[in-house]
């Protein structure tokens, strides 16, 4: 179990950072963006070892997620660290340690159960109901307080399944990341002009990408975060971004933040599938179960419509799934098939399954 670690007296960037937290309607974001100006441009970001491909330095990544004591989100941890624990050590993987990043600002049922680190939620009203704007300033305190073996970090989520042995994909100082069809700084130009500065050049140095799943060098993303965290509360205090950007909003100024570090993310459709529109699981390495899986008993999607089989997280807000859920009927894609059968093995096998729902 990962513990707090002392650190003494706060450092000045956490007591800036906190500072921001309160009074972050005066802060300045270009003064912020142009002292974490990219120093990672030119011949560093694309040094690679001739032979592999990748960087010389050690490849093992710390998997780090975050979330909360929320039911919710603590049966979806304990089924990716059952699967984290599956695939760690088989070939072809890159996989270090384990750190559940907990933002409920205290110890829940699961410290014993998984590497936990806990840090402090930002101050109260502060996300306005938004609750992932807690993943940066989770990211920054974890980052300035614990103690990190791994040069890489994998940033993960509650809701991912590994369902291949995970490489680590990034390449020296340039760090991978999966593209998202609806994240798309093209489109938003005008808007993201506010927190991307023509100065910094054309917005398509914005990648079209969140924070999750992305392998990132830990020097990288020590000073990406409070830039995260920054743009992430500015767009957030903006009515035309927020309303524009919404469930989104978080993963917009994460690759806000990573452009204006000159950061550039190698884009891998292989990192995860997303049933149910990926049919087929394949080589790729993360599922993520984020969709609602409805389907008529033909095997037809009926997605937006409650399926006569279905399998949607959200249907366990309140407590986790029971056991051996039903399998997808016939026609229904490998995918989705997959993805059950590794929620059913897990759930079997993690102890106390049903009995703990709460934090």
């Amino acid at each position: 179990m990962i513990g707090r670690k002392s650190t003494g007296h706060p450092s000045p960037l956490v007591l800036v950072l906190l500072a921001l937290g309160f009074f972050f309607a005066t802060y300045n974001l270009i003064t912020l963006a142009l002292s974490y100006k990219a120093s990672w441009a030119g011949d560093e970001l694309n040094t690679l070892d001739a032979d592999t491909g990748v960087g010389s330095s050690d490849l093992k990544y710390h998997v780090a997620l975050t979330a909360t004591d929320a039911p919710y989100s603590q049966w979806q941890s304990r089924i990716m660290y059952y699967w984290y624990k599956k695939v760690k050590d088989m070939p072809g993987s890159d996989m270090g340690k384990f750190t559940r990043i907990l933002h409920s600002g205290k110890p829940d049922k699961l410290m014993e159960e998984i590497p936990s680190f806990v840090v402090d939620p930002l101050p109260e009203g502060l996300d306005r109901g938004y609750i992932v704007l807690n993943r940066p300033w989770a990211f920054v305190q974890w980052l300035e307080k614990a103690t990190i073996d791994e040069e890489y970090i994998l940033m993960a989520e509650p809701d991912h399944i590994f369902v291949n042995p995970l490489p680590n994909l990034a390449h020296g100082s340039n760090p991978a990341g999966y593209p998202f069809f609806y994240i798309k700084p093209a489109e938003h130009e005008k808007i993201l002009r506010k927190f991307y500065p023509k100065e910094m050049g054309p917005v398509t140095n914005i990648d079209p990408i969140g924070n999750s799943p992305v392998i990132i060098r830990r020097s990288l993303l020590e000073d990406i975060s409070p830039v995260w965290l920054n743009v992430s509360l500015k767009m957030k205090d903006d009515p035309e971004t927020d309303k524009a950007f919404g469930w989104v909003l978080e993963m917009y100024a994460y690759a806000v933040a990573s452009a204006l570090n000159g950061v550039r993310h190698t884009l891998r459709k292989d990192f995860m599938l997303q049933p149910p529109w990926d049919l087929e699981v394949g080589k790729k390495f993360i599922i993520h179960y984020t969709y609602g899986c409805d389907y008529s008993l033909k095997g037809e999607l009926t997605y937006g419509k409650i399926g006569e089989w279905r399998f949607d997280k959200r249907s366990y807000l309140s407590g986790p799934p029971p056991r051996n859920l039903s399998l997808p009927p016939p026609g229904v894609p490998e995918s989705v098939v997959r993805l059950v059968k590794m929620v059913n093995e897990a759930t079997a096998n993690i102890p106390g399954w049903d009995t703990l729902t709460s934090g």
